[in-house]
Formats: C-alpha cells, sequence, structure tokens
C-alpha cells in the first residue's frame, strides 16, 4: 500500500514537472503570430532602417555607408516642408470632415425611425468597397471635361467655364480629401452609433423635462458621455490618414507637381521611380517615427483602460 502511494506520488509530481505554465502555453499560442510578424513587418522595418544610411539603388546591389545624410539632404529640402504640410492637411482634413458628418449621420440614423437600418446598411457600403475603386469613381466626377460635378455647376450656373479640379493645385487637395471622406465617413458613423446606443435615455428624458433644448443635451449631455470614444475614433482617423495611399494614388499620384504629395506617396515615388532606396527608407522612418507617437497615444490609452 506505501508503494503504491510511493508511485502515485512520483507519478503526480513528474505531471507537474511536465505541465506547461499559464505564461509558456500563452507563449506557444501567439509563437505562430509572433513568427508571421517577425518575417512579414518586423524584418522588412529593421531591414528598411538599416536601409536608410546608406546610398542604395533599387536596380542595384551597390550600397555605400553616408550615415545620417540621408535625412540631412531629406530635412533640407524644402519640396520636404510641403510633403510634411500636404500630409498633415490631408489627415486633418479628411479626419475632421469624416468625423463631422459621420456624428451628424449617426444623429440622424440613432433616432430609430422606419428605414433607419436600410440607410446605416446602404451607408455602409462606401467603406467595404475598395480605394482604388474609390479613387476611379471620384477621378469621373471630377473630370475636367466629362465629370458629372462641373455638369452640374454649370446648370445651376454657378460657373461658366469647366474647372481642371484634379490638374489645378488650388482644388486638387480638395477633391482627394472629399472622395477620402466619402470612404471613410460610414466607418466613424457605425463607431459613433455604438457610442449613443450607450447613453442612457432617461438621463435625456430628465434633462428634457428640465427644460435643454437639442445643443444643450448636446454638449452637456452626449459628448461628455462620450469623449473616451471621440478620442478614440479621431486617434485611429488620425493614423490611418497618416497610412493612406490608394486614393491619392489613383486620382492625383500625388500632382500637380507635388500638390497633393503626402509621405506615403513621396516613399513610393523615391523607392519605384526614382529608384532611389536609400532616400526612400530615410523618409520612411521619418513616416514611421511620426506614426509612432499617435500609436503611443493609443497604446497609452488601452492601457489606462
Amino acid at each position: 500500500m506505501q508503494s503504491n502511494l510511493f508511485l502515485k506520488s512520483k507519478s503526480d509530481e513528474t505531471i507537474k514537472k511536465n505541465k506547461l505554465t499559464d505564461g509558456q502555453f500563452g507563449f506557444l499560442l501567439v509563437l505562430p503570430a509572433l513568427i508571421v510578424f517577425s518575417l512579414i513587418v518586423l524584418y522588412p522595418f529593421l531591414s528598411s532602417v538599416s536601409h536608410s544610411f546608406f546610398k542604395a539603388g533599387m536596380l542595384t546591389n551597390e550600397k555605400s555607408f553616408i550615415g545620417l545624410n540621408n535625412f540631412k539632404n531629406i530635412i533640407s529640402d524644402p519640396n520636404f516642408t510641403k510633403i510634411l504640410a500636404n500630409t498633415f492637411i490631408f489627415v486633418i482634413g479628411t479626419t475632421l470632415l469624416s468625423f463631422i458628418l459621420g456624428f451628424i449621420w449617426a444623429i440622424v440614423l440613432n433616432q430609430g425611425f422606419k428605414g433607419s437600418e436600410f440607410l446605416r446598411g446602404i451607408t455602409l457600403v462606401n467603406w467595404i468597397i475598395p480605394g482604388t475603386a474609390i479613387g476611379f469613381l471620384w477621378m469621373w466626377i471630377f473630370h475636367g471635361q466629362f465629370g458629372v460635378l462641373n455638369y452640374i455647376l454649370r446648370s445651376l450656373g454657378l460657373i461658366k467655364e469647366n474647372i481642371i479640379w484634379l490638374a489645378d493645385p488650388k482644388f486638387s487637395m480638395l477633391a482627394v480629401i472629399i472622395a477620402r471622406t466619402w470612404q471613410y465617413m460610414p466607418w466613424f458613423m457605425a463607431l459613433l452609433i455604438g457610442g449613443l446606443k450607450g447613453i442612457s435615455y432617461d438621463i435625456v428624458e430628465a434633462a428634457r423635462i428640465d427644460g435643454a433644448n437639442n445643443f444643450k443635451v448636446f454638449t452637456k449631455i452626449v459628448l461628455p458621455s462620450m469623449k473616451n470614444i471621440i478620442f478614440f475614433i479621431l486617434l485611429l482617423g488620425i493614423i490611418s490618414g497618416l497610412q493612406h495611399f490608394d486614393i491619392i494614388w489613383v486620382m492625383t499620384s500625388g500632382g500637380p507637381g507635388i500638390s497633393t504629395t503626402t509621405l506615403s506617396v513621396e516613399v513610393y515615388k523615391t523607392a519605384f521611380q526614382n529608384w532611389d532606396l536609400g532616400r526612400a527608407s530615410a523618409i520612411g522612418a521619418i513616416w514611421v517615427a511620426i506614426l509612432s507617437v499617435f500609436m503611443f497615444l493609443y497604446l497609452k490609452m488601452q492601457r489606462e483602460k
């Protein structure tokens, strides 16, 4: 009997020794994702950062170490200041415009009138259409000779001659911002509706009984109740805008000149049109540094929650 107990005890100890801890088991679960991330994201990123310290072309294997010269040349280039300005104009314009229109539409659809669910579904179609298709659609709308917009404006008597929207530096950035807003507004709308659903109807009714009008209900109840989700949405909108490429490239390719060239477009043009891998990598490193600021704020917010 004692021998059996001794063997059982030894067996239990062996099982405990061979059993994985929660930390080890969790690591095994995320290991495949870590391997994929390392191969697809981490290694190319580190390779790109290393290339930024070299003079390297896309068509040859020759590389020469030049230290920080790529960064110095980029910062001293007056065009790069314009590209940075374009990037922030595009990001701020698309984020704020999408947010405002999405919020207005979310409030309208949140009223729960007949057909609101159908309209919500139709609105979300914009979000699932590929950016390239949206770019071609709006390129046709803004076409200087055959565009729908010029036809409507002429019919209303607002213009006498066609405006070459995408070839005019005064209007080209506005055109791509409108196209991106049309694509991105449904995403804001969907998340803001979720935030509106979380506001207690009883609180709103109590405020109305106390004599609060729609403006006071919005500013004193709705906005304070949704401040966290609003900050979260705006932050994600900025991050997404900083990375955006396809609509701008399809509609204007960064032109005319560099009037719609953002950091994403400049990286592509430098690498695959000018074949300057070193400079493109340096611009990419600056681009990632700007992105990382907003990513840090996002991660900090998630951790605090």
